[in-house]
């Protein structure tokens, strides 16, 4: 008889409670007995990734190889996502299997092979894979009330850094993103249901040699605005000449491809990375880190005037 318990290793357990506490891990192993019997799932394998769920893959009889994702109770991310993938049901999306939403819980399909696009080593080729899954994808949500908006993320943000009395660069950073936001979506201002974290990692080679997205985040928003985190994840570690001709060039692919204008792709790079800098900072920057944000956003206001 196959075991339906995952044992945690010491590593495993260590990783778990200081991301999520003690109390995460002590539901997260009752939650893998329970949705074992509920859904018949073996095998597991835990994603040591530990960011906003625990993930692991494992083997189900009625829906195939899968994957389970753990939240907090009533998770708002779960639920966003939960909805966001039954709406496309499969459509350029990972299929959703079932869920437990009060509790936070979502099995969904594993994407085989799953190799993600950031091993794709053809500038090019990444960015037709995009272009391809992005054209044609956003449409309106069944229930908007559902979800956040992207608007709303960057007001609350923005919000919460004019409170920052550490991080007043950053903040004047956010105040001119926030700006630009809303001069952008005084343009663009279809309410689309986009991805939220539309990048490399979340797009996944399937069977048959075709692509497929996972992970999303659930928002409402401009389909504008789910084109910069895909941009961002072509940045690098160092800051360099060669890395700023890098970005230029990508945004020209990308508006050739998608018919948005250089000027735009440029704004909505700015805004997304004065964003993602902030929320690091929001949930406290590793001694030495903020120099580094504070780096990468002016990196990117650089390329915001290079338009």
């Amino acid at each position: 008889m196959t075991d339906k318990r995952y044992r945690f290793k010491q590593d495993e357990i260590d990783g778990i409670t200081g991301r999520f506490g003690q109390a995460f891990y002590e539901k997260a192993s009752r939650d893998i007995e329970t949705y074992a019997d509920k859904w018949a799932l073996t095998s597991f394998q835990l994603i040591p990734s530990y960011s906003a769920n625990l993930v692991l893959t494992c083997r189900s009889d009625r829906f195939g190889d899968a994957v389970l994702k753990i939240g907090g109770s009533s998770s708002g991310g779960a639920s966003t996502e939960f909805y966001t993938l039954r709406q496309y049901n499969g459509r350029r999306f990972c299929k959703l299997f079932d869920a437990d939403l009060a509790n936070g819980v979502i099995l969904e399909e594993r994407v085989q092979p799953g190799r993600p696009l950031r091993d794709e080593t053809s500038l090019e080729k990444r960015m037709a894979v995009f272009s391809s899954l992005y054209n044609g994808l956003h449409e309106p949500p069944a229930d908007a009330e559902l979800y956040p908006t992207y608007a709303g993320w960057v007001g609350s943000i923005t919000d919460h850094m004019s409170k920052r009395t550490d991080c007043r660069e950053l903040y004047a950073y956010m105040k001119k993103a926030h700006d630009i936001c809303l001069s952008v979506s005084a343009e663009y201002s279809r309410r689309m249901l986009l991805h939220g974290d539309f990048h490399h990692d979340n797009i996944l080679l399937g069977a048959g040699g075709e692509y497929v997205i996972i992970d999303p985040k659930g928002v409402i928003g401009d389909p504008v605005f789910d084109v910069p985190r895909f941009i961002l994840n072509e940045f690098e570690d160092e800051i360099t000449p060669e890395l700023y001709e890098k970005i230029n060039k990508v945004i020209a692919i990308l508006e050739n491809h998608l018919q948005i204008p250089d000027s735009i792709l440029r704004q909505c790079v700015f805004v997304e990375t004065a964003m993602g800098v902030c929320w690091s900072a929001e949930d406290g920057p590793a001694p030495g880190e903020y120099p580094k944000l504070v780096r990468d956003v002016a990196f990117a206001e650089a390329i915001l005037n290079a338009g």
